[in-house]
């Protein structure tokens, strides 16, 4: 991290001193202690809570246990459900277990136990989505636009997949870093004028905000359609499918923002990444379910 650059004119001949302010700014002096400090509890809480993604192999961070997760994700499941209509029975009830049915089957290698348990939601939002612990609700409204098992199994690997990395895990260790990193800006630019320091901090936010935490959360969408992919591969539904669901998703969507302004990586990009991840998951589909597609053929 670099801490700024000695001006002539400004601060001792040694430069800034830890606590001392260092060399003077635009409306008062900057703090080093409290970013030096942020630096190096930064540093530690980052490299003593890493975890290991299953299929992409990146190192993650994550400083809660799999237990911890998987409380919140039952206790938040039980909120949304209380709220929502949930459909009990008919075709597509039956189709969406035996699709949730055989990707945890495929995923089996990479779960760390959860229980599985799948619901139909009815709603008009074409969305899924799945909780640590292994609940998993899809909404009436993306029916339509899945348009077969294949599309409901691209978004449900989706979604499976963002349980299995720990995603929302690790996007709340982010945050924790961000704020901790703001907390310390706060008390290195407390010296100077109010009018600096808002400009300060808001360049500072809005940098968390699109440097950072933006984009690890498409880099986490990306991965979730990798991984997904490669479980739905595994579990003989065919990968091609996915780069027509999400053409389909575009022409659903009307009116997203700038990639760089979304969570989500654009329609375009992810129909991109599905083209090039393709050949891996059609080899993992015939090693899978070589036999069973010979006797279908």
């Amino acid at each position: 991290m670099r801490f700024g650059r000695r001006r002539r004119g400004y601060g001792s001949p040694l430069g800034s001193r830890l606590g001392g302010g260092g060399g003077q700014r635009r409306g008062g002096r900057i703090r080093w202690l409290p970013i030096v400090l942020f630096a190096v509890y930064g540093l530690y809480y980052y490299t003593s809570n890493q975890q290991v993604v299953p299929i992409t192999g990146r190192t993650q961070l994550v400083d809660i246990s799999r237990e911890q997760e998987m409380a919140l994700g039952l206790q938040s499941y039980r909120q949304i459900l209380s709220r929502e209509r949930i459909v009990r029975s008919g075709e597509v009830v039956e189709a969406v277990a035996e699709i949730g049915r055989r990707l945890a089957v495929a995923a089996a290698e990479d779960d760390p136990g959860f229980e599985w348990e799948f619901n139909v939601v009815d709603s008009p939002q074409a969305n899924a989505f799945a909780l640590p612990g292994g609940k998993v609700a899809v909404y009436t409204g993306l029916v339509p636009v899945a348009e077969n098992v294949n599309g409901l199994a691209v978004v449900m690997g989706h979604e499976i997949a963002h349980a299995i990395a720990r995603h929302g895990a690790e996007r709340m260790a982010h945050q924790k870093l961000v704020q901790m990193g703001t907390m310390a800006a706060g008390m290195a630019f407390s010296d100077m004028d109010m009018g600096s320091q808002q400009m300060v901090m808001g360049a500072l936010g809005v940098g968390a905000q699109y440097g950072v935490l933006l984009p690890f959360s498409r880099d986490h969408e990306s991965e979730a359609d990798y991984m997904g992919l490669i479980y739905l591969a595994r579990a003989c539904f065919d990968p091609t499918e996915a780069p027509r669901l999400w053409q389909r998703m575009g022409q659903a969507s009307k009116g997203a923002p700038a990639e760089f302004m979304s969570t989500h990586p654009s329609h375009e990009t992810r129909i991109r990444q599905f083209e090039q991840w393709m050949p891996k998951a059609l080899e993992v589909r015939q090693q899978s379910c070589g036999a069973r597609l010979d006797s279908e053929n």
